[in-house]
């Protein structure tokens, strides 16, 4: 990605190369709206195979992480909250000290204040942001994030198959991960057909999402099937 982002800063050589520019880069400068169009395109198909299907209960963990430290400074000031935040960070005597980062900007180079953002994926270390005029950020683990992907609760699905069924709701808890119509197939213990009517039926109620990889296509969980699945 650095190499990318430096090639778009260099000057033209004149013969319609971008120097060290590869065919990637070259796309962006002679097609940026349809390049990045499929950019796009392809954020999104990350998000909803990636993100979207587990999204509500990592937007649990964030909030639960940011409503205990609003209440620790609330109780106890921000240097204790500032020094809890992860093993490398510490609150010394008005200064905040990371172990083993370095800012490229001084104090008043960077904006004012200090961002602290939550992260489910900042985990054995914290992550660091400095931009001229923005403040300076600090992503670190949530609290919580050991009991993020915990298995959810028999009753819990009991409870959905009751009104989905028992076959429907199997495909649901299979879909912790994007799979295609085989794969449930053979874990589930159903034909290649009755899981794709399963799948039909579940993708009309909004509970699933089909996105084609290659030459399959991977069947994710929405966020709504997800909530409804929560213990």
């Amino acid at each position: 990605m650095r190499n990318d982002l430096d090639v778009l800063g260099r000057e033209d050589t004149g013969d319609g190369e971008r120097r060290g520019a590869g065919a990637r880069s070259r796309v962006l400068w002679e097609a940026p709206e349809a390049a990045l169009r499929k950019v796009a395109d392809e954020i999104e198909a990350y998000w909803e195979i990636a993100l979207a299907p587990y999204w509500a209960r990592i937007q649990k963990v964030l909030e639960a992480d940011v409503f205990h430290r609003a209440r620790q400074v609330a109780e106890h000031g921000s240097a204790r909250v500032l020094s809890e935040l992860h093993e490398t960070v510490r609150w010394d005597d008005g200064t905040l000290r990371l172990v083993r980062r370095h800012c490229a900007l001084s104090r008043d180079q960077a904006g004012s204040g200090l961002l602290l953002i939550p992260s489910v994926f900042a985990w054995l270390r914290v992550l660091t942001r400095s931009v001229h005029l923005d403040p300076p950020q600090l992503a670190y683990p949530a609290r919580g994030i050991g009991t993020l992907w915990e298995p959810r609760t028999a009753a819990a699905a009991d409870a959905v198959a009751a009104v989905l069924g028992r076959s429907r709701t199997l495909l649901l808890t299979e879909l912790d991960t994007p799979s295609s119509t085989t794969r449930l197939a053979t874990h589930c213990g159903l034909s290649a057909a009755g899981v794709s009517q399963h799948l039909i039926a579940l993708r009309n109620a909004g509970l699933v999402t089909a996105h084609r990889s290659g030459r399959s296509v991977l069947y994710a969980r929405t966020a709504v099937a997800d909530q409804l699945l929560d213990p």
